[in-house]
């Protein structure tokens, strides 16, 4: 292994990850379980080895801003019961179910050069931060909150359900997202505005889908547990921006 290995992309992915792995087994504040730690670490060698520090920047801000509404208006959230389990504290499972949709299409990059694959990237990502804020938000201070396929009021926690207050929450992180995204993407984005919104539509479509699918899914079929859902989500959300993307001539 050389130098000039080392200061390659993926040298600095290893390097880097492994120590940011070091720093959070030794923090207080556990974000994420300890076998949740290496698979993030895991999951930041894939994309900044395939997307570099673009590619790092909007998986951390989703991670920031994700587990920062968690604790929004916790102590209700708590009383109630529906307060994220083990305080908030992210495992394995939920790196992935978040984020293996962008680990593919950080190493597809990496294989196969092509600007959609940022496109479906960082879709997927703004799909995630839109549901995840668009619950956390809807449960800390949605005054009413009902189901998307009946529109039939509904205790807030329940799987599927939305309000008016959650959903804005949501639109507004997609958006925020999708222009991280659009602002650092240079090339891949060409200052193309058409890019932003594909990027945000598809990522709006990929939340109402999921809500759908908490409703009439989830409750009929044993294994779609939370993180499939959410894995289909976000390989909905790349695939409407790629689809999207390609319709409007984007990275051509």
């Amino acid at each position: 292994m050389g130098l000039g290995w080392l200061l390659s992309q993926w040298g600095v992915a290893l390097w880097l990850n492994l120590i940011l792995v070091v720093l959070a087994l030794q923090s207080p504040q556990k974000a994420l379980t300890r076998a949740g730690v290496f698979h993030a670490g895991l999951l930041g060698l894939l994309v900044w080895g395939g997307l570099g520090w673009r590619g790092y920047a909007v998986v951390a801000a989703y991670f920031l801003v994700g587990t920062a509404v968690t604790w929004l208006g916790i102590h209700r959230k708590q009383r109630q019961g529906i307060a994220e389990k083990r305080g908030g504290a992210r495992g394995p499972e939920n790196v992935w179910g978040s984020a293996l949709t962008g680990a593919v299409c950080a190493v597809g990059y990496a294989f196969f050069p092509h600007p959609l694959w940022w496109l479906g990237y960082s879709a997927s990502f703004a799909a995630k931060l839109a549901d995840t804020v668009s619950s956390e938000v809807g449960k800390a201070y949605g005054r009413q909150t009902f189901l998307l396929t009946t529109f039939q009021p509904v205790p807030a926690g329940t799987e599927g359900a939305v309000s008016l207050e959650g959903s804005l929450a949501g639109v507004a992180a997609a958006a925020g997202m999708a222009a991280l995204a659009w602002g650092i993407g240079g090339e891949w984005v060409g200052g193309d505005p058409w890019w932003l919104g594909a990027c945000w539509l598809a990522g709006l479509l990929a939340t109402l889908a999921e809500s759908w699918m908490g409703v009439v899914l989830q409750p009929r079929l044993a294994w779609m547990a939370n993180e499939v859902v959410n894995g289909i989500q976000t390989t909905l959300a790349a695939l409407l921006a790629v689809g999207l993307g390609a319709l409007l001539g984007i990275g051509s």
